[in-house]
């Protein structure tokens, strides 16, 4: 009997413990409820900033591929309307007027001395407009106009304005957020093909 008493004891003394520090007051509730916020907030702002730089990445991946396709359609001699582009593949791109937003492949039909190794929007081909994603743009370049073609067969790798002047042997393009013009992703070609992204 004293045994079970001992029990009865033990259990009500415990169970008035367990029910004490279950409870919860309210400026512990409040407390915690704050730093959950708090931590929402700062999950929220990183995670816009993270977008942004993956969609600049994602563009700077996306005009470095496009270059690289210009260049294997020149390479594989791909026909253009059908017939093989005598001037090659290239990629055009401009920076007048602001802001700009998208960038021309296309095929170089007219490989005349005026023409050879630019953008003609009379004689040229167009393969296809490509916009950057939505706040990307292009921020720098050499001059106001780059035209990037990759003639056939080898490719011989071509950097002109419009005015035909050589731009030299490497080239680097510049994008950037339209909002934030800090945040920049470069793409870099050489004479010999190679496309670098930083």
């Amino acid at each position: 009997m004293n045994g079970i008493l001992i029990c009865l004891i033990f259990n009500s003394f415990t169970m008035k413990q367990f029910k004490k520090e279950k409870s919860f007051t309210i400026v512990e509730l409040l407390v915690s409820i704050f730093v959950i916020i708090i931590l929402l907030l700062m999950a929220l702002a990183n995670y816009r900033s993270g977008q942004e730089a993956l969609t600049l990445e994602r563009a700077a991946y996306k005009l470095a591929q496009d270059i690289r396709r210009a260049q294997e359609m020149a390479m594989a001699a791909e026909e253009f309307g059908g017939q093989v582009p005598k001037g090659g593949y290239g990629v055009y791109l401009k920076k007048v007027p602001p802001p700009q937003k998208s960038y021309l492949l296309f095929a170089d039909l007219d490989d005349s001395p005026g023409h050879k190794s630019k953008y003609d929007a009379g004689s040229d081909g167009l393969v296809e407009t490509i916009y950057f994603e939505s706040g990307v743009k292009i921020k720098e370049f050499i001059g106001n106009h780059l035209n990037i073609v990759f003639i056939p067969p080898d490719p011989i790798v071509s950097f002109k304005d419009n005015n035909l002047i050589d731009l030299g042997s490497t080239i680097t393009i510049t994008i950037c957020l339209e909002k934030n013009e800090t945040k920049t992703k470069t793409i870099t070609v050489n004479k010999a093909g190679l496309i670098d992204i930083q």
